[in-house]
């Protein structure tokens, strides 16, 4: 017997909702045969909104019952809904996955080897790099989040604005071994500011808050991970600091 549902989704010339398409491909993944029907004016949808009774399209119906938007019909199925304000490490994950990757591509592009000296330098570099890019998407936003708990900006309220820039600096000249008299201690002043930090907020406080790690807008828990970036820092500017000796 052929499953059958019905889909009211918002399809406009200036506008086609993603959810509307997200919902039309989960159902014919599941299977079922999809009566398609656009809204393709405002009117059309606050006209449907209103019989409706609801605040959002798309809309699935099947069996004649109303399932909802996307996120009711993937629990309809039994899958699994994002819960916008849940702690995640997917982007640190992600991005550490990604640097190691480009580490190793730029040491077998360079040294003929993926696993080089090299590559480890890259990868915290190229970290850096990153870090302070997401950083500097928002600066501000970073900063509000930054001034929870780093103890310099805390004190001078500037530094949370400066962090970022001094961060890609670092990892921009470590890369290229360049200026090593500069890049050596500001990866080693804001690296131990922000270890010192995170411990002091995390460890000896036990306050439950964000990383701004990743930029203002992170879901990412402070703690093992924002410890573990500042170290990385510390450790670049250490080893860097002994090449030259």
């Amino acid at each position: 017997m052929t499953k059958q549902a019905t889909l009211y989704r918002m399809v406009m010339p200036a506008h086609t909702c993603p959810y509307g398409l997200k919902a039309k491909h989960l159902l014919e993944r599941r299977g079922f045969t999809v009566d398609d029907r656009w809204l393709t004016t405002r009117e059309q949808v606050d006209a449907f909104k209103a019989e409706q009774g609801v605040a959002t399209t798309p809309q699935t119906f099947i069996d004649g019952v109303r399932i909802g938007g996307h996120d009711d019909l993937r629990r309809h199925f039994g899958l699994k809904v994002a819960d916008p304000d849940a702690a995640s490490y997917t982007p640190v994950i992600a991005l550490f996955a990604m640097t190691a990757l480009m580490a190793l591509a730029a040491s077998f592009a360079v040294e003929g080897h993926f696993v080089t000296m090299r590559a480890g330098e890259w990868f915290i570099s190229f970290s850096m790099i990153v870090l302070a890019l997401l950083k500097l998407q928002d600066v501000d936003k970073f900063a509000t989040m930054f001034l929870n708990y780093d103890l310099l900006a805390r004190r001078w309220v500037p530094y949370a604005s400066i962090y970022p820039f001094a961060e890609g600096l670092a990892g921009v000249l470590m890369t290229a071994h360049a200026l090593p008299w500069l890049s050596i201690p500001v990866a080693l002043f804001i690296g131990s500011i922000g270890a010192v930090s995170v411990l002091k907020a995390v460890y000896i406080d036990r306050r439950d808050i964000k990383c701004a790690c990743v930029g203002g807008s992170s879901k990412v828990p402070l703690g093992f991970v924002s410890l573990t970036e500042n170290m990385m820092m510390i450790a670049m500017a250490l080893w860097m600091f002994g090449r030259m000796m």
